[in-house]
């Protein structure tokens, strides 16, 4: 299984999150990544990986593979009705 690694954009953003009491742990955040409950293509060979957080809401993770790992770059919450329209 390949490596996962935070860029420290991600890192940082964990860290805001969680001030503002969203608890985000590293390892949901990599489940996220390897088993996403939706997958889409992103900018710039990006690839955006979704999972539900909450009933309201969905943790949106932005990443990109490289040949030895994969770096996630930011993630993000968002509204459940926002991203799971379909």
């Amino acid at each position: 299984m390949e490596e996962i690694r935070f860029s420290e954009h991600s890192q940082l953003k964990i860290e805001i999150l969680a001030n503002h009491g969203i608890t985000i742990k590293p390892e949901f955040i990599i489940e996220t990544v390897r088993s996403p409950d939706k997958l889409e293509p992103g900018e710039e060979d990006k690839q955006i990986a979704q999972r539900r957080l909450d009933e309201n809401r969905v943790l949106r993770v932005v990443y990109r593979e490289f040949n030895a790992f994969i770096l996630i770059i930011t993630l993000y919450p968002g509204r459940r009705s926002r991203y799971e329209k379909d």
